[in-house]
């Protein structure tokens, strides 16, 4: 099985960094020790409130609360940091599978873990570039916020796409710790990819055009 996720914030925080500068622009007041007031008990109400619209909200939850201080009440930074706390978890299952394609499997596991590690490339791409259209939002401009965030709409399900399809290259594989730990790290990540993905699509019609 996977190992669970920690609540240690600083391995994510410099993940989330080396992946196109998104704590530079999205993060920049985010610290591991935290003094909460009544604005950061809003913004986690808020991020609740959002997370409840999401196939999984406790993961949603879970995964992006700690960064109500950045987000506060803002729909379209809440958005922006689930397609990059989406991103970075993909990139570490994508080297996860990448070192375990050399591990001395039969063949016919090691063909499969190279296709997923191939298919989990394409997502990352996908993410790569959700992440950085979500970084450059036309907030002034309904027309072009909305086309802006339909490519992410599009990118994202793409994601969202080849994560399963890495997942569905194990069903003629017999049940063992690697299809296991595999298949389980990737269903994880589809969550957050999914939770994303309704946050992004909560911005329809110009949702964040109203916000700073």
């Amino acid at each position: 099985m996977a190992a669970k996720t920690t609540k240690q914030t600083r391995p994510l925080l410099l993940s989330l960094s080396s992946t196109a500068s998104v704590l530079l622009l999205l993060l920049p007041t985010i610290s591991a020790v935290y003094f909460y007031s009544d604005e950061d008990i809003n913004a986690s109400d808020f991020i609740r409130t959002n997370c409840n619209a999401t196939l999984y909200p406790d993961v949603c939850y879970s995964s992006l609360s700690r960064y109500a201080n950045a987000v506060q009440q803002n729909p379209a930074k809440l958005a922006g940091v689930a397609v990059a706390v989406s991103f970075s978890r993909a990139r570490r299952i994508a080297a996860y599978i990448s070192n375990l394609s050399f591990a001395p499997f039969d063949k016919k596991t090691v063909a499969v873990l190279k296709d997923c590690s191939s298919t989990f490339g394409d997502a990352i791409d996908q993410m790569r570039r959700s992440n950085r259209e979500m970084l450059h939002l036309d907030l002034t401009s309904q027309e072009s916020l909305r086309f802006q965030m339909s490519n992410v709409q599009t990118w994202m399900s793409a994601a969202l796409t080849n994560e399963d399809t890495c997942t569905d290259e194990f069903s003629d594989l017999p049940d063992d710790s690697a299809k296991s730990d595999v298949c389980d790290r990737v269903v994880n990540g589809m969550k957050l990819t999914s939770n994303a993905l309704a946050l992004i699509n909560r911005g329809e019609h110009g949702r964040f055009a109203s916000h700073d």
